[in-house]
């Protein structure tokens, strides 16, 4: 009997795959790393072979780590980071390394999306012009790289551009295309209007497909490499917050999701593909069919702790940095930081503002630069969280994962910030569950996503705000909210000097 899935979770520092049974459990995992590359300052590529590399060498590792028989294994799913372009030639082959998410080199192309569609953008493509998505990527190679783009024939995201080296079929799905700027949201067909704005052909847009649809088995030379079935069914997937929304159970009206990664996401579910945000927050098709949520984004969330520990404490474990942070009171002692360290996406979409501490005097010891960091990235979440609630949903609980809920002073400190209920996972896998979840639902063992979700997601404790810390931590909310106008200025003014 065919009693496990294998969820496959492409991110930008390492990719993980999970095996998990069909009561949720996971069996076995394994992580691989790969580097990432920043030529210049602001970008940031990878090479989309080191993604296939590794994934099939985590997979070998984990059938055989597993001890379960590939005959037991009944498919697989994909999570991956989202936005990245791949560009392939006639010949499927990738012509330049990818462009990610966190690359902010299309300003200009920006600016040329914005002019060009005026309000047609928002209506059509439910999001702003951003320096992180495909569509201005798209633009910026046909300026500069005009000869290489003269070879592409179709473009991929990330974890599309694995599952076909896998496959050997080209698809992409709705809750990654919505990343693109070129999909009609509601519509769910990519925008003849908006490609033919720009004079792209539609031919380099894949074939869409539902995000729990079967698309292929793998490849004789894949199943030889890692062990598996050829036989083993393979399943679209989603972009890494729609899987990371689906393996936290954020599935109806009022569910919220919290994950602190290398950036920080903000997710509500949202049914209603009428409901106008104005491009305030992202708006994007959900993983579940025929379903949308809204997301706010912190660009350097966890990034920043990270920054900070390489910076001032490089010999030290994440747990030893955080060991006395709740020695720190709320407020650390009058230090904000501010953590735009990558530019910022949500509310300010901006690629030029930076980070700052704010306070600093010779009181301060480590431990309160800590807290600061921890303090200013939920800050930023804040920002998102005010959004949907200022538009008139209610928020109950919201579901922490990732970094941020590895932490339980963290995780009393986002109830605090957010004056809401957190909830941590017994089993706080994110993106790959959600994958995993999409496999199973495409197998045929649920119904639907929400039976599996109760079959796979299961709380393992709740925190309730502090009245006390949360009226300390309204007021220095407003505080907060006055750095980024008052250092906007500065921070252009800086931008001549960095290198």
């Amino acid at each position: 009997m065919m009693d496990y899935v294998i969820g496959v979770d492409l991110g930008t520092s390492a990719v993980k795959v999970l095996l998990v049974n069909r009561s949720g459990e996971v069996c076995g995992e394994v992580s691989e790393s790969y580097p990432l590359m920043q030529p210049r300052s602001g970008y940031s590529e990878q090479d989309p072979e080191d993604w296939v590399r590794q994934t099939v060498s985590a997979l070998k590792k984990l059938v055989r780590q597993s001890g379960v028989s590939p005959q037991q294994i009944a498919g697989m799913s994909f999570s991956g980071q989202m936005h990245g372009l791949v560009l392939l030639d006639e010949q499927k082959r990738v012509i330049r390394p990818a462009i990610l998410w966190n690359d902010t080199r299309t300003t200009e192309q920006c600016r040329e999306i914005e002019e060009t569609l005026g309000d047609k953008l928002l209506a059509i493509a439910r999001n702003p012009a951003l320096e992180g998505f495909t569509l201005p990527k798209l633009l910026w190679v046909r300026k500069h790289e005009p000869e290489l783009f003269r070879r592409a024939s179709v473009f991929l995201l990330p974890k599309d551009y694995l599952r076909f080296r896998l496959t050997g079929e080209i698809h992409m799905e709705y809750s990654d295309a919505a990343g693109t700027l070129l999909l009609d949201v509601a519509g769910k067909k990519w925008s003849s209007e908006i490609c033919g704005a720009f004079s792209l052909p539609e031919r380099l847009c894949p074939p869409l497909v539902e995000s729990h649809e079967c698309v292929g088995t793998l490849l004789p030379e894949i199943a030889g490499e890692t062990g598996l079935l050829p036989s083993t069914r393979v399943f679209a997937g989603g972009a890494d917050n729609a899987c990371g929304a689906i393996g936290s159970g954020i599935l109806s009206e009022g569910k919220t999701l919290c994950s602190i990664g290398t950036s920080g996401v903000v997710l509500t579910y949202e049914k209603d593909s009428a409901n106008d945000y104005r491009g305030k927050v992202h708006f994007f098709n959900h993983g579940k069919q025929d379903a949308f949520y809204l997301m706010g984004v912190t660009l350097a969330a966890g990034y920043s702790l990270s920054w900070f520990r390489e910076t001032f404490a490089g010999n030290e474990s994440f747990d030893s940095l955080l060991e006395r942070v709740g020695e720190v009171p709320p407020g650390a002692n009058g230090l904000l930081f501010t953590p735009y360290l990558a530019g910022e996406r949500t509310p300010y979409a901006d690629a030029n503002i930076r980070a700052s501490f704010i306070g600093m005097d010779g009181s301060h010891r480590r431990d309160d630069f800590v807290r600061a960091v921890m303090e200013g990235i939920t800050f930023s979440l804040l920002d998102s969280v005010e959004i949907f609630r200022e538009a008139g949903k209610t928020i109950p609980s919201i579901v922490s994962i990732g970094g941020g809920a590895k932490n339980e002073h963290w995780l009393q400190m986002q109830a605090d910030i957010f004056n809401t209920a957190v909830i941590r996972l017994e089993s706080e896998q994110g993106p790959g569950m959600g994958a995993a979840m999409l496999a199973a639902l495409g197998c045929g063992w649920f119904s639907d996503l929400e039976q599996c979700a109760e079959q796979f997601i299961r709380p393992a404790g709740e925190y309730v705000p502090n009245a006390a810390n949360a009226e300390r931590y309204r007021e220095l909310y407003q505080v907060y909210r006055k750095v980024y106008a008052q250092t906007k200025t500065l921070n252009e003014e800086l931008a001549k000097f960095r290198r």
